[in-house]
């Protein structure tokens, strides 16, 4: 299991659409989440929209692998098709957030963990701005998660405490891209169980 967290804008989604066609017996987990579609989003491709309600009962059934309140929405990693891809010996990638990351990580302590940073926050700002996909409001609260997030990161770095094995900085996409291929090549060379 490969967990790929930093905050959102920061590139996660593009590094790894790019770099999953690579490789073979990789699968990449689609989260839930309880907000809205967005323009030229896929069910069951992006996201599987569903109903809070139903989201609710589901986390409290246990259902889900890791799940996080992000803003006012809900997301979460339906664990089911996690555990059948890595019992038929796929790789997965998580594609999530830091809260769902520390979760993941307490419970699959051999998970690897890789975060991807923006080059800066106001570099962050500018793309979720370009995205042209949230509110004035969901920027400042995604901001506001990545500035926590950010602090958190660099504190933990110099406590030595490393929740994360790779931090990637996604200051050139390509670059970027080519980095989480090496990393992700690393991991699964790695992996005692092959």
């Amino acid at each position: 299991m490969i967990v790929i967290s930093g905050p959102s804008g920061a590139g996660k989604g593009t590094l790894i659409a790019r770099v999953v066609p690579q490789f073979d017996h990789l699968a990449v987990s689609v989260s839930a989440t309880t907000r809205p579609r967005r323009a030229g989003e896929r069910e069951g491709i992006e996201y599987y929209h569903v109903p809070r309600d139903e989201f609710v009962r589901r986390a409290e059934a246990g259902e889900f692998l890791e799940w996080a309140v992000y803003g006012d929405n809900l997301y979460g990693t339906p664990a089911l098709p996690v555990l059948t891809n890595l019992e038929a010996g796929r790789d997965v990638i998580l594609e999530i957030e830091l809260q769902g990351a520390r979760q993941v990580i307490a419970r699959k302590p051999d998970a690897a963990m890789v975060f991807i940073a923006p080059p800066s926050l106001r570099e962050l700002e500018d793309r979720l701005r370009r995205r042209n996909t949230e509110s004035e409001e969901a920027i400042e609260v995604r901001m506001d998660h990545a500035r926590d997030e950010m602090e958190e990161l660099a504190h933990d770095a110099l406590r030595e405490s490393r929740e994360f094995h790779y931090v990637i900085v996604n200051d050139d996409v390509d670059e970027a891209a080519e980095r989480l291929r090496s990393v992700i090549e690393r991991i699964r060379e790695n992996d005692p169980a092959r």
